[in-house]
């Protein structure tokens, strides 16, 4: 059995157009229906924000792997140094069910979370046909920092400014000497003139409540940042990952659900965006929110892209 942690996934790196492609692909299963993936889990005891998150699925197509991620979140890690996700990830031979692989490091995570987000962008500036976008950020956390490498490494050429913003300090070390990238003092600034939003934070209290920027993408990537009445302004242009994943555990959409009469009928999901080309459809002005809970299927199939660079790797040194 193959078993990878931390360092292992470093030295391979991060190729985020494979990994964007990757995503994709896992999609276009999703559409075939050549995936399993049951409704997961939440195990909580004694602090009830605290969980822990069993995610299983089955990836058929080129990825062809079965699998568990084993996830915790557990926010106060944040005041004791400690990182506020653990997550191990086993992968199954899909022909016999025998363990192939182990990959304990919550990077997987972190770059499977970005990479969904690099393929929203993508589809989104396919369609808009965006040039000097402005992008805002909010929260600073690895999820932030991963974020801002993947806009970075995909569409540089695209950014004109980049702004960030965290309730505690964020390291100038890791925004580096880009001029283009800055730290602002508020999530407004921040939100106000950003052609895509992200965010990143580790809220269980939304405060956003202003009107976005006409034909803007927002990354609700922390599901649950934004106040039920902004319903207003995104309610015929909201996509979701998968319905029944995400309209729970007082994600916003479930707020909007219950508080706004949200219908699983009146969103798209990140299928309708791959295979449908589905922003297309929408109104050229309207802003655009995406809600990723977080599906298995592309834990598995990013898994089993750095399973398969380590194999790679380890035949090669024998050779």
């Amino acid at each position: 059995m193959l078993i990878q942690d931390d360092d292992s996934i470093r030295r391979i790196g991060i190729n985020w157009n494979k990994t964007v492609q990757v995503i994709e692909k896992t999609v276009l299963c999703l559409h075939s229906n050549i995936y399993a993936q049951p409704i997961k889990p939440y195990l909580r005891y004694g602090d009830m924000k605290n969980r822990i998150i069993a995610m299983p699925a089955y990836v058929g197509g080129a990825v062809n792997l079965a699998g568990i991620k084993w996830i915790s979140s557990f926010p106060d890690n944040i005041k004791k140094g400690l990182p506020r996700a653990h997550s191990v990830i086993i992968l199954n031979d899909p022909d016999t069910g025998a363990p192939i692989g182990v990959i304990n490091t919550p990077l997987i995570s972190v770059i499977r979370t970005a990479s969904v987000s690099g393929l929203m962008i993508k589809h989104f500036c396919r369609s808009r046909e965006l040039q000097d976008v402005h992008i805002g950020i909010t929260g600073f956390g690895p999820i932030g920092q991963y974020h801002l490498q993947m806009c970075k490494h995909l569409f540089g050429d695209r950014i004109e400014s980049v702004s960030i913003y965290d309730k505690r300090a964020i390291d100038p070390l890791l925004i580096g000497d880009d001029p283009k990238i800055g730290i602002v003092d508020s999530w407004e600034k921040a939100y106000t003139n950003s052609d895509i939003f992200i965010t990143c934070t580790v809220s269980d209290t939304p405060y956003i409540d202003k009107k976005p920027k006409e034909r803007s993408l927002h990354l609700n990537v922390s599901l649950r940042d934004y106040k039920s009445l902004v319903y207003q302004w995104f309610k015929d242009s909201i996509i979701v990952d998968n319905w029944e994943e995400v309209c729970r555990e007082k994600t916003d959409i479930e707020m909007m659900h219950l508080k706004m009469k949200l219908k699983k009928e009146q969103t798209k999901s990140i299928v309708d965006v791959v295979v449908n080309d589905v922003i297309n459809d929408f109104e050229t002005d309207a802003p655009i929110m995406f809600n990723p809970m977080g599906m298995a299927v592309f834990d598995i199939a990013i898994g089993g892209l750095y399973f398969q660079a380590e194999k790679k790797e380890i035949l090669h040194e024998m050779v």
